[in-house]
């Protein structure tokens, strides 16, 4: 059968890749067409445009990039009515993604969606699109098929892919030397994928190199950037690799992270962390007026409770962020609290086996419609 799936972002472009695996070991006639990234693309098919070329961050920055967005969906759109798959499999993206869920299903194209928008959050009107467009929805967060079955939807939980992604990624016993790190411990910088996030969290994230002399800080880069980028903000004296972000994690004795999936990649590799957000105030502005959560990060939605410590906005300062920091790498007991509660998510978060269950009620659906 033919797929064709969309993801515009690192994180969807890991889970597509796992994805296309369990596919393929269902359907050994499978064929790919994807937008996505070089994980995507190990997998076989062809790749037609690399998220790189996708993200955009925050209202502000959507809004600049308004007609390379509208190019992008043209193009989707007519390239999707040339392939005519037996399945249309959108990864997270909704802005984007939800706009071809519309078009697929005017064009009598099977929709299934892989990781729900995150419309619990903000924007919660999507769900009458997500009702009318989406023929298979597969939420990866428990409190997800709840939320729909409020609103008259009925749809699957199938796991955290991010459980499968960690347990079958290879460890690099020679990490340290390979990155000549050395022997200090390691507290783990990650200040997002996109430039507009990194700008504005690493400078800050780099300062704690001076109150915490006995570690040292190794920034995680995101695919999607070069090296050189990262050298413009900090120079030379800060260690930066490069798609190792997992061996940096196991490595790690404590991390700063920007908001996102890196959170709950964090945790589950058992790592206490700060979490830290900050946008432009006219993104932030509407965002706070608009979303409809008590959290930021997945660690403490998923909770129900401030696992983790958030520094937002204002919050994100070189003194809370020292302090925090202080408490999650001396203090014994507070490390301990937060490993409990590590133990707790992955029990919440289903188990593994979420790639393969996703792959089986997607292949099981379009052999039911060849039928």
């Amino acid at each position: 059968m033919r797929y064709y799936i969309i993801s515009g972002e690192a994180s969807g472009d890991l889970h597509g890749s796992n994805l296309m695996k369990s596919i393929k070991r269902l359907d050994e006639k499978a064929e790919f067409r994807f937008w996505g990234g070089d994980l995507m693309a190990e997998q076989g098919g062809e790749l037609v445009k690399h998220y790189r070329d996708l993200a955009f961050m925050g209202f502000l920055e959507v809004l600049l990039n308004i007609r390379t967005i509208i190019k992008n969906l043209k193009f989707c759109k007519n390239d999707l009515l040339k392939y005519r798959p037996d399945a249309l499999i959108l990864i997270d993206y909704p802005g984007f993604n939800l706009r071809i869920a519309e078009f697929a299903r005017e064009h009598d194209i099977d929709v299934h969606y892989y990781i729900s928008p995150q419309v619990w959050a903000w924007k919660q009107s999507r769900v009458k699109k997500i009702k009318r467009d989406v023929h298979h929805m597969y939420c990866i967060l428990p409190f997800e098929k709840d939320f729909y079955l409020k609103h008259g939807y009925t749809s699957n939980f199938v796991g955290h892919p991010l459980i499968d992604a960690i347990a079958n990624s290879a460890s690099e016993g020679e990490f340290r030397e390979r990155n000549g790190l050395g022997d200090k411990p390691i507290i783990a910088v990650l200040p997002g994928s996109r430039k507009q996030e990194i700008t504005k969290m690493l400078i800050t994230m780099i300062d704690m190199k001076a109150h915490f002399e006995d570690h040292q800080l190794v920034i995680a880069g995101a695919p999607s950037q070069e090296l050189a980028f990262y050298r413009k903000l900090v120079g030379e004296s800060v260690p930066i690799i490069q798609n190792q972000t997992y061996d940096l994690l196991r490595n790690a004795t404590a991390a700063m992270v920007t908001s996102g999936t890196a959170t709950l990649e964090t945790a589950l590799f058992g790592v206490p962390e700060v979490v830290c957000y900050k946008a432009n105030w006219i993104s932030y502005g509407i965002a706070k007026r608009l979303v409809k959560v008590d959290y930021i990060s997945l660690v403490n939605l998923i909770m129900e409770k401030e696992a983790v410590k958030e520094l937002i906005q204002n919050d994100f300062n070189l003194e809370n962020l020292k302090n925090e920091l202080n408490l999650i790498v001396y203090n014994d007991s507070k490390r301990s609290e937060i490993l409990e509660e590590f133990k707790e998510l992955k029990v919440r978060l289903g188990g593994p086996g979420a790639s393969d269950r996703t792959a089986r009620l997607i292949v099981s659906a379009c052999s039911v419609s060849d039928e």
